[in-house]
């Protein structure tokens, strides 16, 4: 099966129970996060002493080759809400592991990719979510690094969000004095006093110096403004 990669597939409803194949920086990391939620995780790995290191971290964890589709069934992965394969090195396996578990139809696969061809053959091959961590995080910390922001988000090139330190020319000024939308097609959308506390941000509310805002918009622009 063969999927759009401009289709928009519905989130489904919270897991209670995910397998993590691979359990490198990434899988482990976020296996680890999930069991933290609350979440029942099985964390598969073929390296003993990665297994060995997450005993009474994750709900189980087993050393398992996932290439091989007896040990997918022996281990119940069809079972599972939703199966993340986090395998990066071994772009062979984790497309073979891909290609069993949309065989077994488990209901939501979500896999790492390391470049865009292995992203290509995981979406070609039906996966639900391919991921892209280390180029996803070079990005947001690219925008960091360059000091406008304090933190960043981007959920597309028209759409991404951003917190910074309230511009000088926007300080003293009701937001919609400010004429931000229309000089930036951006949006303000929450803002964070000196009290420390959030707030909705509406058209009448007026930022001090050293405010905090969360800023909605495009990429180009919401950069723009945030270099103010």
């Amino acid at each position: 099966m063969v999927s759009n990669p401009f289709s928009h597939r519905r989130p489904k409803p919270d897991a209670r129970s995910v397998a993590v194949i691979g359990l490198g920086r990434f899988g482990g990391s976020l296996a680890t996060e999930l069991a933290r939620t609350g979440a029942e995780v099985l964390g598969v790995d073929t390296d003993e002493d990665i297994v060995q290191s997450f005993n009474g971290v994750l709900t189980h964890v087993l050393r398992a080759d996932s290439t091989r589709q007896e040990v997918l069934d022996q281990l119940g992965i069809g079972d599972f809400d939703r199966v993340v394969i986090g395998i990066g090195n071994d772009i062979q396996a984790s497309i073979l592991t891909a290609s069993m578990l949309r065989r077994m139809q488990v209901p939501s696969i979500w896999a790492k990719a390391i470049n865009p061809q292995h992203g290509l053959i995981l979406d070609q091959l039906g996966v639900d979510h391919v991921v892209y961590p280390e180029a996803d995080m070079g990005r947001r910390v690219a925008h960091l690094v360059r000091g406008s922001m304090l933190d960043y988000v981007e959920f597309d090139h028209d759409l991404v969000v951003a917190k910074t330190v309230a511009p000088a020319e926007i300080v003293g000024r009701r937001l919609a004095e400010s004429g931000i939308r229309r000089r930036f097609d951006v949006t303000v959308i929450k803002i964070r006093s000196l009290d420390g506390h959030w707030r909705a941000a509406s058209a009448d509310t007026v930022p001090a110096e050293g405010d905090l805002i969360i800023v909605t918009g495009p990429r180009e622009r919401t950069e723009r403004f945030c270099a103010l």
